[in-house]
């Protein structure tokens, strides 16, 4: 599949600079990182640092997981929670709302099934959300696979949070402060087969407009498609973002927002019917399956975010109160599972 990346509505960007450049470049890389997340939201990320071989075996994996009967994928079953985000969840299980927290409005989204099943791990050290992994008589390998696939996002992670607040002005150090015990989701995600004019007509869903809820987000894709980000300066539009061989989409999330007031954007994105071939005219009726595989970055659970410094003033009124962690993303979570 061709796309005019000309036209692409999302910049690409070469980090490479920022790991091994002079500080001048490290600079400059950090600027164009920065103007990215406050004139689109997202970018394209080269030289992240999460080695292909790692993000290739990562979705073989995922679709070995995926591939496994119901019974086996459900005896690693999501907690009844929402919040507790570990665990295999069923087509259907989850239904994403933006902004959207009393039963009757969710229920009325739920109407429109999201047509996905996922797998949520995390920090093996984590001591509040234990990983749920299958056995290992049952998938042997994907256990170790992924933990070394989360050392390397969390790698990533680090030189990201270093690069944007050199960008913002901040010290270098000052998001890497408030992300020290790396309690993020890296979940797995398969989009199976549906009938492609049930998602046109709008319904079903692969995933609804939505923000995400941390700093940011690492977003590895397929070549299948139908990601879309909505166009800064037209609401209501969406712009693809297709698969960049090479690259990750990186996009802040709305506590990095809250934290900027405003001044970066928690954009919202969808996944929506793959796009059609140009030369196809004889369109299956059934969608490709599409598999993803997002690292959710959120700052440490008891951590305060509130507007920075320089990011308010007298003509500038804070846009949002204080609130941790743990207290926005349980929210936001809560009210999708």
């Amino acid at each position: 599949m061709t796309f005019d990346m000309e036209n692409l509505s999302i910049p690409i960007i070469d980090l490479e600079p920022a790991r091994t450049g002079t500080p001048e470049q490290a600079a400059q890389v950090a600027q164009e990182v920065y103007l990215a997340f406050k004139n689109v939201g997202f970018a394209y990320i080269k030289n992240h640092g999460v080695p292909q071989s790692l993000v290739d075996g990562a979705f073989e994996w995922s679709q070995k997981f995926f591939a496994l009967s119901q019974s086996d994928k459900m005896k690693s079953p999501h907690p009844p929670y929402g919040w507790y985000q570990r665990g295999y969840s069923g087509v259907g299980r989850e239904k994403v709302v933006q902004m959207i927290f009393d039963e009757e409005g969710i229920a009325g989204k739920r109407k429109t099934p999201d047509v996905k099943e996922s797998y949520d791990l995390g920090n093996e050290n984590d001591p509040r959300l234990p990983n749920i992994w299958p056995a290992e008589e049952l998938i042997p390998g994907f256990r170790a696979h992924f933990n070394q696939f989360y050392e390397a996002c969390a790698a990533a992670e680090d030189l990201l949070l270093r690069t944007i607040a050199i960008g913002m002005g901040l010290e270098e150090t000052f998001f890497l402060d408030y992300h020290r015990n790396k309690t993020n989701q890296c979940r797995l995600l398969h989009y199976p087969a549906v009938e492609e004019e049930l998602l046109r007509r709008g319904e079903a869903e692969r995933v609804a407009a939505h923000s995400d809820f941390g700093t940011m987000t690492i977003l590895f894709q397929d070549e299948v498609g139908g990601l879309e980000v909505e166009d800064i300066h037209e609401k209501g539009k969406f712009n693809p973002a297709p698969y960049i061989q090479g690259t990750a989409v990186v996009n802040i999330g709305d506590l990095l927002m809250r934290w900027s007031n405003d001044e970066l954007k928690s954009t919202l994105h969808r996944v929506r019917a793959p796009p059609l071939m140009d030369s196809d005219t004889t369109r299956s009726k059934m969608t490709p399956d599409r598999y993803s595989i997002p690292y959710f970055i959120s700052p440490d659970r008891d951590r305060v975010i509130e507007c920075l410094p320089g990011c308010y003033g007298p003509d500038r009124p804070k846009n949002y109160e204080p609130v941790t962690t743990q207290q926005y993303v349980d929210m936001r979570l809560n009210a999708i599972y």
